[in-house]
């Protein structure tokens, strides 16, 4: 039987230090060694997709990460893998448990995933192999994991058996300190204005954000194709897929590149997508993190259907769940005066915007992985594709 340290140390010797994901019983020595070292990060992600978002932001901001999970749980990771890591050709270690192995008696509810795991990394063409059993396969493992990723910029996963690594005890928590509640700040709109457009308040953040020391990141849909048409920077990033993983991307980078300002633009389906991200970015993000949540009350890309958003207090939800600075607005001065706020946390706008896009809306004509090179060169990564 391993010790944590054993694969750890290994890891972290090839640069693997940020670890993010939810919590298996086999994982538990890792997670805790991890937690217990000042010298490494651990993520504490609301679902698998985000924690695989956020090492993959991480990655984007020079971090090597490991997102860890359960098997019952890789289902929840299946979108961002397929449409975001391979897509953009963003590598990390996968390290996945088997709970209900065939042959191993477990809980019914690992049944029938503990009979196809292994048929889920295959058929979303992640390569993978049994996670190491001894101390001398270790660092054999680990190379073969880490010339893949360096050659092919995608993950690679290692699927870890019952009983493989000795308990290790917990000695700390590891969570930043809760923040204080903070008020609402609450921007009048002008008298007899219309709903502020899409496009409006994307130009007014392109207007408002320097190119050098500033990422924009923009959701799937609408929100990155506008961005694209009204300014296509070095500094932008237009998500494609991964519905709901923008925001835990923009964690990712934001925690591991404090020198840049991540503003995060975010949609009303996205962020009801994963909503558990809201509380991850309030207790690990930083000050440089601003998170602009583009509500419209609908899904526009796909015919506008409306979503749950009347429904839903987003910026009391922000503030409830640790946002340094929370503001509501509805025109273009709210952003402005959004964007010149300063803090020790993350900031949150909720800005009311009305449905419609740019009459004969392009398509990015650049690929997402010349996007992700150029803009991770930009931010002085200088990573190239393979």
């Amino acid at each position: 039987m391993l010790q944590a340290a054993q694969f750890v140390e290994a890891a972290r010797k090839l640069g693997f230090d940020f670890y993010a994901g939810v919590p298996c019983s086999f994982l538990t020595p890792f997670i805790n060694y991890v937690i217990d070292d000042p010298g490494l990060t651990y993520l504490s992600a609301a679902n698998e997709g985000d924690a695989v978002a956020a090492v993959a932001g991480g990655w984007i901001g020079g971090r090597k990460g490991v997102a860890i999970m359960q098997n019952s749980g890789l289902g929840n990771a299946v979108s961002p893998l397929t449409s975001l890591t391979h897509v953009f050709r963003v590598p990390m270690l996968l390290i996945c448990t088997h709970r209900g192995a065939p042959g191993v008696a477990d809980e019914p509810q690992h049944e029938l995933m503990g009979q196809i795991t292994e048929q889920m990394f295959d058929t979303m063409g992640i390569p993978w192999e049994i996670f190491p059993r001894t101390v001398e396969e270790i660092e054999p493992a680990l190379a073969r994991a880490n010339r893949y990723m360096d050659g092919e910029r995608r993950p690679y996963a290692f699927i870890m058996h019952k009983g493989t690594v000795a308990p290790h005890e917990l000695k700390t928590q590891g969570l930043p300190v809760p923040r204080a509640a903070q008020d609402i700040t609450e921007m009048a709109q002008n008298p007899g204005s219309l709903p502020l457009s899409r496009e409006s308040a994307l130009r007014r953040l392109v207007q408002e954000t320097p190119a050098q020391g500033c990422v924009l990141l923009a959701s799937t849909g609408f929100a990155g194709r506008e961005l694209y048409a009204i300014a296509d920077r070095p500094n932008h990033l237009y998500m494609v897929g991964s519905m709901g993983c923008i925001s835990s991307l923009g964690l990712g980078l934001a925690m591991h590149r404090p020198d840049l300002r991540v503003v995060i633009i975010d949609g009303d389906g996205a962020a009801l997508m994963r909503m558990g991200n809201l509380a991850t970015i309030g207790t690990y993000g930083g000050g440089n993190l601003l998170h602009v949540l583009l509500d419209n009350g609908a899904h526009d890309s796909t015919g506008a259907q409306s979503t749950v958003a009347g429904n839903v207090d987003f910026a009391g939800i922000a503030r409830a769940c640790g946002y340094a600075h929370v503001a509501r607005g509805t025109d273009e001065n709210a952003l402005s005066a959004f964007l010149a706020h300063t803090g020790n946390g993350p900031g949150f706008l909720h800005l009311k915007i009305r449905t419609g896009t740019i009459p004969d809306l392009p398509r990015p004509k650049v690929t997402p992985v010349e996007v992700l090179d150029r803009l991770m060169h930009h931010c002085g990564r200088g990573e190239e594709g393979p």
